[in-house]
């Protein structure tokens, strides 16, 4: 969108609303954005990050690109079980594929 399609957008709105109600209108719009700010604090206040957290590490590992899919696949069900949580998964991926064609 350019600049000028802005402006006139803005014009219209200003001639259909007028003023008094666009600040009425941006009042309540930042009311309802100060308003949704307090709820995501309390509700991340609430989360059990700590739960969270320990249950990623129990989550096994999600291919992020065709590469690591196909690392994955070719590996077996207890290789990928020995692998160390530390390790990175490209890292990981990269040295399997490097193996593979060799």
């Amino acid at each position: 969108m350019h600049i000028i399609d802005i402006l006139i957008i803005a014009g219209v709105v200003l001639a259909l609303f007028g003023p008094k109600m666009l600040q009425s209108i941006a009042h309540d719009a930042g009311k309802g954005m100060g308003k949704a700010k307090e709820m995501k604090d309390a509700l991340m206040s609430d989360l059990p990050v700590e739960d969270i957290h320990n249950m990623t590490k129990n989550v096994s590992r999600v291919p992020l690109n065709s590469r690591q899919a196909l690392g994955m696949l070719m590996t077996s069900k207890e290789e990928q079980v020995e692998t160390s949580p530390t390790k990175k998964p490209a890292e990981s991926v990269e040295e399997k594929s490097q193996d593979y064609n060799k």
